[in-house]
C-alpha cells in the first residue's frame, strides 16, 4: 500500500518574481530549479508516495510553494487564504485537487493563513502569527479542527518568513528548531533537536512516512538527525531557498487511511 499522496506544482517560469520579504533579491536558475524539483518528486516517489503535479503559469510566479495553499490532516483539509494577494490565484487548482481525497474548509476573510505557518505535531497545531498569517486565521482554524481532538496554539514569528522556517515536526514528539528565531519554551513537552549555529536556515524539514527529507545544503544540521537515529534522504533545495522556500513548502502531504 502507498504511503500516501504527495500533491506538488511546477516550477513557474516566473519564479524569479517571487514574493521576498527577508531576503534580497538575487538570480535564480529556472531551469535548475525545475531539475532539483524532478529529484525532490523522484524522492518522494522513492518514499513511496503517489504524486499528483498540477501545472503553473507566469502569472503564479510562487504557485511551486504549493504547502502555503492548504493545510492537510487525516479528517479534512483547510485551503488557505495567502497573505499575500498576488498568490491567491493559487488555490482554486488546489482545492479541486484536494477536493477528491478530503472534505475542504475554506478561511475567509478578514483572515490571512499561509500553510508554512501551520505546524502539526500530533493533535498539536501551533499557528505562527507573522506578516502573512494573523490571528482571525488562527481562530477560525480552531474553530474547525477542535471537534476533532485537535489544540490550536498561537506563536509569534520573528526574524524569517513562516513558523516552518524556525521548527518543524520530525515525529509527533520531536522537533527540529533554530532557538534563534522561536521561543523554545512555545514547545515545552516536545524534545528538540538544534540547528548547527552555523546553518541557520536548516530548521525545515519534510516528515515522511519512514524518513526525513532534507536540503542537501545543510550537511551539519544533517549529522545532528542522523546521529538521533533519523533516516534522512538529502535532496538540493538551492534555487527555492533563494526564493524564501525549503523542502516543506514544496509539497502537501496526505496519509494514506
Amino acid at each position: 500500500m502507498p504511503a500516501g499522496i504527495a500533491i506538488t506544482r511546477a516550477v513557474s517560469a516566473a519564479l524569479g518574481d517571487c514574493e521576498l520579504t527577508h531576503l534580497e533579491r538575487v538570480p535564480i536558475d529556472v531551469e535548475l530549479a525545475r531539475a532539483q524539483h524532478r529529484e525532490y518528486e523522484q524522492a518522494l516517489r522513492e518514499a513511496g508516495y503517489f504524486i499528483e503535479h498540477l501545472e503553473s503559469t507566469n502569472e503564479m510566479p510562487d504557485s511551486v510553494f504549493v504547502e502555503d495553499i492548504a493545510v492537510v490532516f487525516d479528517e479534512l483539509a483547510i485551503i488557505t487564504r495567502p497573505g499575500a494577494a498576488t498568490r491567491r490565484l493559487e488555490t482554486a487548482a488546489v482545492a479541486g485537487a484536494l477536493t477528491r481525497h478530503r472534505p475542504l474548509h475554506v478561511v475567509e476573510a478578514p483572515g490571512t493563513v499561509d500553510g508554512g505557518d501551520v505546524l502539526v505535531a500530533g493533535k498539536q497545531v501551533f499557528v505562527g502569527l507573522s506578516t502573512r498569517t494573523n490571528d482571525h486565521a488562527a481562530v477560525q482554524m480552531a474553530r474547525v479542527l477542535q471537534p476533532h481532538g485537535y489544540k490550536v496554539r498561537e506563536v509569534v514569528v520573528h526574524d524569517c518568513l513562516h513558523l516552518k522556517s524556525a521548527v518543524t515536526t520530525l515525529s509527533d514528539d520531536l522537533l527540529l528548531v533554530n532557538p534563534a528565531w522561536i521561543d523554545r519554551a512555545t514547545f515545552e513537552g516536545f524534545a528538540l533537536i538544534e540547528v548547527h549555529p552555523e546553518e541557520p536556515m536548516a530548521a525545515n524539514a519534510l516528515r515522511l512516512d519512514d524518513r526525513i527529507l532534507y536540503s542537501a545544503s545543510f550537511p551539519r544540521t544533517a549529522a545532528r538527525l542522523e546521529r538521533r537515529g533519523l533516516r534522512v534522504e538529502r535532496v538540493p533545495a538551492s534555487e527555492v531557498a533563494k526564493a524564501e522556500g525549503a523542502v516543506t513548502c514544496c509539497s502537501l502531504i496526505l496519509r494514506s487511511l
